[in-house]
């Protein structure tokens, strides 16, 4: 019994002189890896590194925060969810386009035909349009009329270049007047009459795709020459 007790006392002390020999090389290495590191000023430079970076950390750059967004963009966005929202997509239209927001307003949304008296229908669109409006001061709006090919004549609208310019003009004055703080040199009213026909006037539903009124909202970036502002 006293021999085996021996024998197992003895295996413990080698295994133990064992694992301390290899710690003892383990932490050798160690140190031989570390003093080469520093001589090759690896170690340093990552730890300068770290320095630098903890000094110029900063937490807002690290949210998920886009300075740079395109407040059109925005706006363009906001329009679509909302005539997706009021089942409008066959009466308006938005596009973001290099020099702005173009919305096209198809007349039956907006008047009567022959008429530039906005349509009841269409006052909780124009009502959005105005609170846009006065969140974004610094775009100019232009508001074109358009008609078809049929002429009028009217004591009001001799022909269809009053009728056109008289709508814009009702839907700039809407705006203004459903508005808190729209300026109105903001605007502009174009009216074209039938000189620019998205589509030929060779069938009714093109000549009601032609009678519309287009809303731009300007991109104070883009300039005259088609090129943005640097």
């Amino acid at each position: 019994m006293a021999s085996d007790l021996y024998g197992y006392v003895l295996i413990i002390l080698v295994f133990f002189i064992m694992l301390f020999s290899i710690s003892v090389v383990d932490a050798q290495r160690f140190q031989a890896l570390t003093d080469s590191l520093q001589g090759n000023n690896i170690l340093d430079d990552l730890s300068s590194v770290t320095d630098y970076e903890l000094e110029n950390f900063d937490p807002a750059d690290d949210q998920d925060v886009d300075e740079d967004t395109d407040p059109l963009t925005e706006v363009k966005e906001y329009i679509d969810q909302y005539l997706i929202d009021h089942d409008l997509e066959d009466m308006i239209t938005a596009t973001r386009e290099e020099q702005g927001i173009v919305l096209v307003l198809q007349e039956q949304l907006l008047f009567n035909t022959g008429e530039a008296y906005i349509l009841e229908d269409a006052e909780p669109f124009l009502d959005e349009m105005a609170m846009i409006l006065e969140g974004i001061p610094d775009h100019q709006i232009e508001v074109e009329g358009h008609t078809d090919h049929r002429p009028i004549q009217t004591y009001r609208y001799p022909s269809n270049w009053e009728l056109s310019a008289a709508r814009a003009s009702s839907v700039i004055r809407y705006l203004i007047d459903g508005g808190d703080s729209l300026q109105e040199d903001r605007f502009l009213a174009k009216g074209y009459a039938d000189t620019r026909p998205m589509v030929p006037n060779d069938s009714r539903e093109n000549m009601q795709e032609n009678r519309r009124v287009v809303v731009m909202i300007s991109d104070p970036e883009f300039d005259e020459e088609g090129t943005e502002n640097t």
